[in-house]
């Protein structure tokens, strides 16, 4: 296969409108999200001056993801996905609009800003299920991997801008500009979002329909599947080691070694990586792509070690470089190892029990990470770090059930767009439109 051919079979999924409305909005999303914290950070420095304070109405907004993540896992399987998130999208652009209102007005106060933080992460926490669930309604079951590594480019490239375009217009303006600028991203994901049209996921006969009920169901999925647990155990110790040695620990050793505009470029460099990844992966053909994806993720311990060592900036820009490479390769695998496997009348409230175990972890990170440095020193900490990433990979490599997964052949050789992969995972035959534009 010539690269251009190649290059044209990870860009095919582009051609169902849905799919590409889909990925827009998920990058505006991500470009929003990114935006958020930086110009809110700001807005609570210029209040009160106060690193804890910063905590606090940030923390809360993870706080309601911990929360109402679950819940967003089951109304994403009752609801219509594509419209869940224009309804998020629209509620997270109105909050956004109300702290712009509030910081120009100069009537902000730290418990508003608490509030709307909630607010805002209970918004979000309902959108994850629905967005990460939508992309096998959206595309035919034999590009579902290509599908998933051009959304995944498009979040880490709306998360890069988001992040470059919120510092400059939050340094420039102001934090209260900045949460309007936000505002207006918001709102601009949930027009890309109603341009989504796939058919509602079909129920199984005699489904339940009270939450509870809902959440054990999901539950029972959830850990039917060996597989899926061993993966989301390995990430709840991966994600969390990350949390603290990468957003606690490596501003602080960079403050005093690399500087804060060296630190901006590292992090960034990590998000160039994931993007080029992206690209790597969707052209892939390898049929043990989790296996594959859960073993590079020890490569998670390569700027853990860079940071101990207080290495060259040189090597901690290409250990980031390659660990954005590696997550990447994961990310998708695990994506469409989901889509494949579970039922998709089911597979948010999965998604929703992974994303939890995913937050849960960064708090923890971050709160023992500064204590255990203080404890141990930085370097301890961090290389204690890398054998926690290595052993739990190993571990998780253990399992049969993730060394045997193996992506179905439709996503070597392409199929006919009848079915998508979780369908034909479910036995249950997918929804179609006239217009072939199902999922992502």
């Amino acid at each position: 296969m010539t690269e251009r051919t190649e290059r044209a079979s990870v860009l095919a999924s582009l051609r169902h409108r849905s799919f590409r409305n889909l990925v827009f909005g998920r990058t505006l999303t991500h470009w929003a999200n990114s935006m958020a914290p930086i110009a809110l950070a700001f807005a609570v420095l210029d209040m009160t001056g106060s690193a804890v304070d910063v905590g606090i109405v940030v923390g809360s907004r993870s706080v309601a993801n911990v929360l109402l993540v679950l819940f967003g896992g089951v109304l994403a399987d009752w609801v219509p996905r594509a419209l869940i998130l224009q309804g998020s999208s629209l509620s997270a652009a109105t909050v956004q609009a109300a702290v712009a209102v509030v910081l120009l007005t100069d009537s902000a106060s730290l418990g508003v800003l608490i509030l709307l933080s909630v607010v805002n992460g209970a918004v979000a926490a309902v959108s994850m299920p629905a967005s990460a669930s939508l992309v096998p309604q959206t595309v035919p079951a034999g590009e579902l991997r290509a599908a998933n590594a051009l959304s995944r480019m498009g979040v880490n490239t709306g998360m890069i801008v988001g992040a470059s375009f919120g510092g400059m217009i939050t340094s420039v303006f102001g934090p209260g500009w900045g949460m309007a600028a936000n505002a207006v991203v918001f709102a601009a994901a949930a027009l890309a979002y109603h341009g989504v049209r796939v058919p509602r996921t079909k129920r199984a006969p005699g489904a339940p329909s009270q939450p509870l009920r809902e959440l054990r169901e999901g539950w029972t999925e959830f850990t039917a599947r060996t597989w899926v647990w061993v993966v989301v155990l390995q990430f709840f110790v991966v994600n969390a080691v990350a949390a603290g040695g990468i957003q606690v620990l490596g501003p602080t050793i960079a403050n005093s070694t690399y500087g804060r505009t060296a630190w901006g470029l590292v992090l960034a460099t990590q998000m160039a990586g994931a993007l080029i990844g992206g690209f790597l992966v969707g052209r892939s053909r390898s049929r043990h792509a989790l296996r594959i994806g859960v073993a590079v993720v020890a490569l998670d311990a390569l700027p853990l070690i860079a940071l101990a060592e207080t290495a060259p900036l040189a090597l901690l820009v290409l250990a980031m470089f390659v660990n954005g490479l590696a997550l990447e390769q994961f990310g998708v695998a695990w994506d469409v190892s989901l889509q494949e496997n579970v039922p998709p009348d089911r597979l948010a409230r999965v998604y929703s029990y992974d994303m939890l175990g995913s937050i849960l972890a960064l708090p923890v990170g971050e709160m023992s990470a500064g204590v255990l440095a203080e404890r141990f020193g930085s370097r301890a900490t961090l290389l204690g770090g890398v054998c926690l990433v290595v052993s739990v990979t190993v571990a998780a490599l253990c399992s049969k059930d993730v060394r045997s997964l193996t992506v179905r052949a439709g996503h070597a050789d392409a199929e006919a767009p009848g079915a998508t992969a979780a369908g034909a995972a479910s036995g249950t035959a997918a929804p179609t439109e006239p217009t072939r534009d199902p999922a992502g």
